[in-house]
């Protein structure tokens, strides 16, 4: 009998409270919705790795566990990543994976949860089930990684989405890319609102979301918007978090190819 396993693949975290709540959710909705396979665990941050190792809990990248699977006698595996954007972890995860293809009878990929046009209403109608009314004095900010790579403007867009569909009091931002967050509190004073929401626009609410989004050191964004004069919440989810977005990941599964 043909063994066909899933393999899920997230850039990681090492905070623990999170992990549970975000990256085991999705785990456990892909391993419901494919109960005819083994799920297996990978991730791509070598750093969050080290640091895991550090703490005595041993988590494969993904060429140790494909190696694994093909070990083990599994002929069919589909490999679904946790990753918002098609940026330089997935281009990672491609390369690493590879060189296993031919290891297996069959091996499918599922895609990011923002890639094809299509995904970016799914993810925000998802996202927006979750948000409060829009009210007039509030806007709600979120808070994106950033990155070089040419997916970056995945954030654009989806802000863009947001306001076609209704939601023009959303503002996104980056630690790393643009828009960052002098362009954040830019669009937030042309809404001329004073209170302002924040949230991650991560899967895993961890160190960016604690420290960089909701620390109490001066650079943090929360810090930066109330010296700007803005009355701050902070809602600490990661997208992860979400049962549509866990089903978003879930549909780029079925459709892996």
């Amino acid at each position: 009998m043909e063994q066909k396993a899933l393999l899920a693949v997230s850039f990681g975290t090492s905070h623990h409270d999170t992990l549970e709540k975000t990256i085991v959710a999705i785990e456990q909705a892909l391993a419901e919705a494919f109960p005819e396979r083994t799920l297996r665990r990978a991730f791509t941050s070598g750093m969050i790795l080290r640091k895991l190792a550090g703490e005595g809990v041993h988590i494969d990248d993904v060429p140790a566990a494909l190696e694994r699977l093909a070990d083990e006698g599994y002929t069919d595996v589909l490999v679904q990543p946790t990753h918002i954007m098609n940026g330089d972890e997935y281009d990672k995860l491609m390369a690493l994976a590879e060189p296993y293809r031919q290891k297996f009878d069959c091996v499918l990929f599922g895609r990011p949860l923002l890639t094809e046009t299509g995904d970016y209403p799914d993810a925000a109608k998802a996202l927006m089930e979750d948000l409060p009314a829009p009210e007039e004095d509030t806007a709600i900010l979120y808070m994106g990684h950033g990155t070089e790579h040419f997916a970056n403007s995945c954030y654009a867009l989806l802000e863009y989405v947001f306001h076609d569909l209704g939601r023009k009091d959303v503002v996104i931002g980056t630690v790393e890319g643009y828009p960052g967050f002098e362009e954040a509190k830019r669009r937030l004073q042309e809404l001329g609102v004073s209170q302002v929401e924040l949230r991650p626009l991560m899967i895993v609410a961890g160190d960016h979301a604690k420290n960089d989004l909701a620390g109490d050191e001066e650079d943090s964004w929360k810090s930066m918007l109330e010296k700007a004069g803005y009355h701050v919440r902070c809602v600490l989810q990661g997208l992860g978090e979400f049962p549509r977005i866990q089903s978003l990941f879930v549909e780029h599964a079925r459709q892996a190819k």
